[in-house]
């Protein structure tokens, strides 16, 4: 099974909600490796690799996110390479966009 690459932007009250702690929680129960970062304009950012399962596993999860947060809305894009992406699942701070 090979591996895809998204990247997903998600706005709403999704900074102060625990958003990547959680999302960080649900991609590793999903085999997910990749990050999740807070942007400077209040969204998140979600760079992910796994298998398109996966990853589809993900953006619904994302269109919800967890119990405090509000998703206004969720952007996804297919990246072909991402740099940055060790073993694992990060959460970083700010990103600056």
């Amino acid at each position: 099974m090979s591996s895809r690459i998204r990247r997903f932007r998600i706005t709403g009250r999704v900074q102060g909600v625990s958003f990547r702690f959680h999302t960080s929680q649900q991609a590793e129960r999903l085999g997910i490796v990749g990050y999740a970062a807070n942007l400077e304009d209040g969204s998140v950012e979600v760079l992910a690799r796994g298998s398109e399962q996966a990853l589809e596993l993900l953006h619904a999860w994302l269109r919800h996110g967890p119990r405090l947060a509000r998703v206004d809305d969720l952007i996804e894009l297919e990246v072909d390479e991402a740099a940055g992406i060790a073993g694992g699942f990060e959460i970083r701070g700010f990103e600056i966009r």
